[in-house]
């Protein structure tokens, strides 16, 4: 008999099965190989496409409030004295507080999606993750297609645009548990920074292809902005329900081994699934082996094994050593993350005049570094083991990096391009490792025994956290941004130091066992000098 998780196999991959037994029956894979880099592809696809319809907004901006001085207006447009300098404007952003209410509608987002993720994470853990996801995906496309309407129905309404902000942001924290989630049933202990540096990049992937698919349309009808990427998100949501397996269970493959923990069949013993089908003797040897000294212990961890991984409490997951530090840090690091994800082309356009388009094309070249630093990072991390240290001296790169952008970045594309690659690596480096490895390597923390749905709950309290910052980020800077972009800059400087502050304790026990360990190692050294 099949097991149970047999039965949620996905439609599309029992499909896939169903044909390659009739046509290649002789193909010999690694099944569990195979599946667990379709499981990365699958996982990518879906976050890239999360945050690809998170962009369209921060395109957009730029014509809906916008110098219109410099415009020919259409032959339907009457100029006069009211309208002479925002005739151009997109209501109701026409008016000296279009920067705050434009900061309002990314803080209805942000702010929904930072409170729906410590609740997602807890979801994430009790439902099936294939429908969690699919079903997010869908609902975060309706959404984003539903901004779009606004232009196609001239909808000016603010308690409209905030109530699609609001629950869209609700939908998209369906992406975070859930992907890494995924990747955690999949995937074992060992070196992931690296890994997960580079399939963290469909964060900036995400964001560059939003940025061209948004920008294609903005100066000409604004609402495909919105359509094409909800179109993108909602599909790519439906290729999830149709392939994604959550669990190696549900397609037949083993579960990665953990810490503490061995296979069933490891075990010393066997457990009779049919007493009516087991000889007399088999009953005889597998009495032999309940009288073993460590029969007891051993039944116990079985059942454990076979129950399947528990979930954790909030509390509990808080107590895990540095998920505190990591989620108060990141909750700065994403404030300076984010207000570039949200900011940076309205800044590139009022700074250096460039157009809508143009804006967002120069904006995803800070995406492009992003990528860069994420792998860095992860790479980094790997080799030293020393992730918090990693993170702090990025952080402390940040701060000039940005000083920089801001004094020479509107010189011109030669230097402009460099800069921004720069600053994206910096500032999405620490941002992207503390996400995935080191969400991930808390997560799976010796004090949780191996349970693999601790992550969703220990994903959720650290990006939950960061996403109040990312939150915060896009609302100082619409408030602060009518007193000049310095301030603005100044702003995520200040941040940067106050995430490098929070890691100081973390660092300092890096710095403090890596010493340790290189005394020791070097003790060693010097005895077997002397011994020989």
């Amino acid at each position: 008999m099949s097991p149970p998780a047999a039965m949620d196999t996905p439609y599309g991959i029992r499909a896939f099965q169903c044909l390659s037994r009739k046509c290649c029956p002789s193909l010999r894979i690694n099944k569990t190989l195979w599946y667990r880099f379709f499981v990365l592809l699958l996982t990518y696809v879906a976050y890239m496409s999360y945050h690809l319809s998170r962009k369209p907004i921060s395109v957009v901006k730029a014509v809906l409030n916008q110098n219109c001085t410099g415009l020919e207006p259409p032959p339907w447009v009457v100029i006069n004295a009211t309208n002479r300098n925002n005739w151009c404007d997109w209501a109701p952003f026409d008016g000296q507080n279009a920067s705050a209410l434009l900061g309002t509608l990314d803080s209805a987002f942000l702010f929904a999606y930072a409170a729906a993720m410590f609740v997602s994470g807890f979801v994430a853990e009790r439902v099936n993750l294939r429908y969690f996801l699919s079903l997010g995906m869908i609902f975060s496309g309706i959404f984003c297609y539903l901004f779009g309407v606004a232009y196609s129905y001239n909808i000016h309404n603010m308690t409209y645009l905030i109530a699609v902000q609001v629950l869209g942001g609700i939908f998209q924290t369906t992406g975070w548990p859930g992907v890494v989630t995924v990747i955690g049933n999949w995937f074992g202990e060992g070196k992931r920074g690296l890994i997960f540096g580079i399939w963290n990049s469909h964060t900036s992937v995400g964001n560059i292809l939003g940025s061209v698919v948004a920008g294609a349309f903005v100066d000409t009808d604004w609402a495909l902005s919105f359509f094409v990427p909800a179109l993108i998100v909602a599909g790519a949501g439906f290729l999830m329900f149709l392939f994604l397996p959550a669990e190696p269970a549900e397609v037949g493959c083993p579960p990665p081994e953990r810490p503490g923990s061995r296979t069933v069949q490891q075990l010393p013993y066997r457990r009779i699934v049919n007493p009516t089908n087991v000889s007399s003797e088999e009953i005889s040897s597998d009495s032999d082996a309940e009288h073993h000294p460590d029969a007891d212990s051993n039944a116990a961890e079985d059942e454990a094994l076979l129950s399947g991984p528990k979930a954790i409490t909030f509390y509990q997951a808080l107590c895990i050593p540095g998920v505190i530090e990591f989620s108060l840090s990141l909750f700065f690091a994403k404030l300076v993350s984010y207000t570039f994800l949200y900011w940076l082309p309205l800044y590139i356009h009022s700074a250096s005049g460039a157009g809508a388009e143009m804006s967002a094309d120069i904006s995803s070249i800070f995406d492009i570094g992003g990528i860069v630093g994420g792998i860095a990072a992860g790479a980094i991390s790997d080799s030293t083991g020393m992730s918090a240290t990693t993170c702090a001296a990025m952080l402390i790169l940040a701060v000039p990096s940005l000083f920089a952008y801001e004094l020479w970045g509107t010189l011109g594309l030669n230097v402009v391009v460099p800069l921004l690659i720069v600053t994206g690596a910096l500032v999405n480096g620490p941002y992207a490792l503390i996400t995935t490895a080191v969400s991930a390597q808390l997560g799976t923390h010796p004090s949780l025994e191996g349970s693999s749905k601790a992550l969703a709950t220990v994903t959720a309290i650290i990006d939950g956290t960061g996403s109040i910052g990312a939150a915060v980020g896009p609302l100082l800077a619409g408030l602060i941004s009518s007193t000049g972009w310095k301030n603005v800059f100044y702003m995520l400087m200040i941040s940067d130091v106050l995430a490098l502050i929070l890691l100081a304790r973390l660092v300092h026990m890096e710095i403090r066992n890596w010493l340790r360990t290189r005394a020791a190692l070097q003790r060693a050294h010097s005895g077997s000098d002397w011994t020989s």
